[in-house]
């Protein structure tokens, strides 16, 4: 190759590396948007999406973040601002001035605040709870600024699979909206007072630490139930989460109202370890004794022989409903109410038997 030739493609090589190394500089000499950008218009909202804002916008107002400690609460302060503040979410039930929250949200404490969503702060006091089924109910004593209750709509007849949304206050982050679906229904909840709450949804919007006492809404934005716990090895969300179902609370916060308790209904029995019956072959609630003065005690139901250790009445229906779990048993007497009488099938000696048995407050001594 001649000189002259060696010396085009040198300078041709230059050339090209040149434009490469030099190419992001001109591209920003010459494209870079220095200036604000047009605004391209984004067009309607899905018709998913508009419901879901409508949705939030008209109910949110009615949601609120609870405050609690043992001991004088500033309502002018912040959740976290004050050591040994414990905070959860609660919703607007009526007109009065009522709240309702979880139990566990108020649980030890004697001075609540409530925040509305417009970041009004009020005094609350604790009418009363229900700690067998995890809900509380507060009174604000300023209503004139309240916003109004959130529409009640119902438990039975709920569908795995449908749209859900819960709004509430996750870890202090107050108005905070979360999705998802139903994902399984009548689930047994354990409370800190050793019963079960029945028929509890499942859900898989997400609920953190924050959203307890919170509503979880169906797509028409009626309360369907009472944001209550989650199932997380981390304690956050893990996509399980459950919900008081509103039927549930719309007979407890009522009675909660009137009363400041509510009555628990029983028979008056203890009743042997499930694990054990199921060991011993026997299937249904095993009677181990009746407590004296009790209307099982009345109606002539046996307990366990003291002596020779002999199996008396085993429960394995009421009112026509198999027995099969204790859950079942209490569910019947809950929905039936303390005074009225319930129709018990059980097993005596190898026959089958029906009593009758009138169903007692066992939160009064007999």
């Amino acid at each position: 190759m001649s000189d002259r030739s060696l010396r085009i493609v040198l300078i041709a090589l230059f050339v090209v590396l040149g434009v490469y190394i030099g190419q992001p500089y001109v591209d920003r000499l010459l494209f870079a948007a220095s200036t604000p950008r047009t605004v391209e218009p984004r067009g309607n909202l899905s018709d998913v999406e508009r419901s879901t804002v409508e949705l939030f916008e008209r109910v949110s107002p009615s949601v609120v973040q609870v405050v609690a400690r043992a001991g004088t609460l500033e309502t002018s302060q912040a959740e976290g601002e004050s050591g040994g503040a414990q905070s959860g979410t609660g919703f607007v039930w009526d007109a009065a001035g009522h709240i309702v929250t979880n139990d566990h949200v108020v649980e030890g404490t004697t001075a609540v605040a409530v925040r509305l969503a417009s970041g009004q702060a009020l005094q609350a006091q604790i009418v009363g709870t229900a700690p067998n089924y995890d809900l509380a109910v507060l009174r604000v004593e300023s209503t004139h600024s309240l916003p109004p209750p959130i529409t009640i709509g119902t438990s039975d007849g709920l569908k795995v699979g449908q749209s859900v949304f819960a709004i509430g206050n996750p870890f202090g982050l107050d108005q905070s909206l979360t999705t998802g679906i139903i994902s399984a229904l009548k689930r047994r909840l354990p409370t800190a007072s050793g019963r079960e709450i029945t028929n509890v949804i499942q859900t898989d919007a997400a609920i953190n630490p924050g959203n307890s006492g919170g509503p979880l809404l169906d797509s028409a934005g009626r309360v369907i139930g009472v944001n209550t716990a989650i199932l997380s090895p981390s304690g956050t969300s893990a996509g399980i989460g459950f919900a008081i179902p509103i039927d549930v609370v719309n007979r407890v916060v009522p009675e909660i109202i009137r009363r400041g308790f509510v009555p628990t209904p029983g028979i008056g029995i203890a009743t042997a370890d499930e694990a054990a019956a199921t060991r011993a072959g026997l299937e249904g609630v095993v009677i181990v004794r009746t407590a004296p003065g009790s209307s099982a005690e009345r109606a002539g139901l046996r307990g366990i022989d003291a002596g020779t250790r002999k199996v008396g009445d085993v429960i394995v229906g009421v009112n026509g409903k198999p027995v099969r779990r204790l859950p079942d048993l209490t569910e019947e007497l809950e929905r039936v109410g303390v005074g009225k009488r319930v129709t018990l099938a059980i097993k005596r000696d190898g026959r089958d038997m029906s009593v009758d048995v009138e169903v007692m407050d066992l939160s009064r001594k007999t």
